[in-house]
């Protein structure tokens, strides 16, 4: 941020203790890649042991598991298990639709879409469909423009998936889906047209590709 031209830091805020559950919540509820528990604690001003025990609760929430017993000792009761669930991958935490509802929301975003791409996500994907398994950060690289909502757009109409997250950095990598196939009309990405003749010469990142 610029004040009187001059550039400042965003610093994090500082959570009260008894909010830093639903904080947690809200953060994990926008973020794009899963986010490591240090991440997280310097996100609400907390330390990272008080961090551990908020995304344990959270966790325990979205699976419906029983409360604490109360104070004479009756168990605590059971909650009620969301459509979604906060899963640890490649060290970090990322809230993601239980596998159970996947063909539910896919078919819901599917119809909510209008058929038709934009050029920025047609490029992207055949970036994707080329490259694969590729990051969002090697995708922004080659396009020389941020993804972000480019990538979440495919994600929703099922052309592309989240095939593993980089057990060192925590990328996560994309590829194509057997959807994309069968629009394409095709059985294999091994059949898309060489796409060298259709690039300038040196185009970036497509140098390695047929």
């Amino acid at each position: 941020m610029t004040v009187d031209g001059t550039e400042t830091e965003m610093q994090p805020v500082a959570v009260d203790d008894a909010r830093i559950e639903r904080a947690l919540e809200a953060i994990l509820m926008v973020a794009d890649e899963p986010m490591s528990l240090v991440t997280l604690a310097t996100a609400v001003g907390a330390p990272v042991k008080r961090v551990r025990q908020a995304v344990d609760a959270l966790v325990a929430d979205y699976d419906g598991t029983p409360g604490p017993a109360g104070d004479d000792g009756t168990p605590g009761v059971p909650g009620v298990r969301r459509g979604f669930e906060l899963r640890e991958v490649g060290g970090g935490w990322r809230i993601y639709v239980r596998p159970e509802f996947d063909e539910v929301v896919s078919g819901y975003v599917l119809q909510q879409n209008p058929t038709r791409l934009s050029q920025a996500a047609l490029e992207t994907l055949a970036v994707i469909a080329y490259k694969q398994p590729i990051s969002r950060g090697a995708i922004a690289s080659i396009r020389a423009v941020n993804v972000d909502s480019v990538v979440r757009t495919l994600l929703g109409r099922g052309l592309i998936t989240e095939l593993f997250t980089d057990s060192e950095t925590g990328a996560i990598n994309y590829g194509t889906t057997d959807l994309l196939l069968t629009q394409l009309g095709i059985n294999s990405v091994d059949e898309l047209p060489k796409i060298s003749p259709l690039l300038a010469d040196g185009a970036d990142g497509f140098d390695d590709v047929r």
